[in-house]
């Protein structure tokens, strides 16, 4: 999980600091995470119901309730996303006030 949250950070980083916008590098670490942890749940499903043929899963197998039974998945989507807004709106307040 810590992996997953310095990635995430390390996302936002690339984005936030080039673009100055903390809230499209926060935009960014979440769908990396969330993208990963949907394409994990579809090779649980293609493992546990697909006979471990890609083609035989149906577009909605990452989405599957069933896949999602394990909160360690939900955590390593969960925590790096909220991380990520937690940066993005801490920078936000940190930034000086124009007048």
């Amino acid at each position: 999980m810590i992996e997953h949250i310095t990635l995430a950070v390390l996302i936002q980083l690339a984005i936030a600091l080039p673009t100055r916008s903390w809230t499209a590098g926060a935009a960014a670490a979440c769908a990396w995470s969330i993208s990963r942890e949907i394409t994990q749940a579809e090779y649980r499903w293609i493992e546990y119901y697909g006979h471990g043929l890609r083609a035989n899963m149906p577009w909605w197998g990452g989405l599957d309730q069933r896949v999602w039974q394990n909160l360690d998945p939900w955590l390593d989507w969960l925590l790096p996303s909220l991380i990520a807004i937690i940066i993005a709106f801490m920078a936000k307040a940190m930034r000086p006030r124009s007048a």
